[in-house]
């Protein structure tokens, strides 16, 4: 049955192979032209230099100042990753001074946790004693071991 299925399977490997690319007259045409008028492809439109809004001065007086624009401004081809409200750039600290943070808070733990592992106390001052040493009631011999009174006297 499973080798009915690979041989009817045989067939459509040679269905779904694409076939090679064709370069059709248009597309040559395209190809050959050297005089471009409009490199950017966008219509002629003046793009202004790419500068994050973030960055402007933010007590200058502008027009729009939530956005901090004037009016009549050319707008960035990028507007959407330039403008206010795109994520914000990280400035506040560089890498290398962000891990050395994150190493001193780690060396903070590390040193912490190793301090109170030397001061904490592992068990009582004194274990509890019961008599008889609870053999039976734990089970019986071969147990989990209770201290009795008898192992005071030795």
């Amino acid at each position: 049955m499973l080798s009915r299925r690979l041989a009817a399977a045989r067939p459509l490997t040679n269905i779904l192979r694409s076939p090679p690319p064709v370069t059709r007259r248009t597309q040559l045409r395209c190809l050959s032209q050297a005089d471009i008028d409009d490199p950017n492809m966008n219509g002629g439109y003046v793009n202004p230099p790419p500068e994050k809004r973030q960055f402007r001065d933010p007590y200058a007086d502008w027009w729009d100042k939530q956005e901090r624009r004037n009016y009549g401004e050319p707008v960035h081809e990028d507007n959407d990753i330039l403008g206010m409200f795109s994520p914000e750039e990280y400035t506040h600290f560089t890498s290398g001074r962000a891990f050395f943070l994150l190493g001193c808070f780690a060396a903070s733990v590390g040193a912490l946790c190793w301090v109170v592992s030397k001061n904490y106390p592992d068990k009582p001052s004194v274990p509890r004693r019961f008599p008889g040493g609870l053999d039976r009631e734990l089970g019986g011999p071969g147990t989990i071991y209770a201290p009795s009174d008898e192992d005071e006297e030795n």
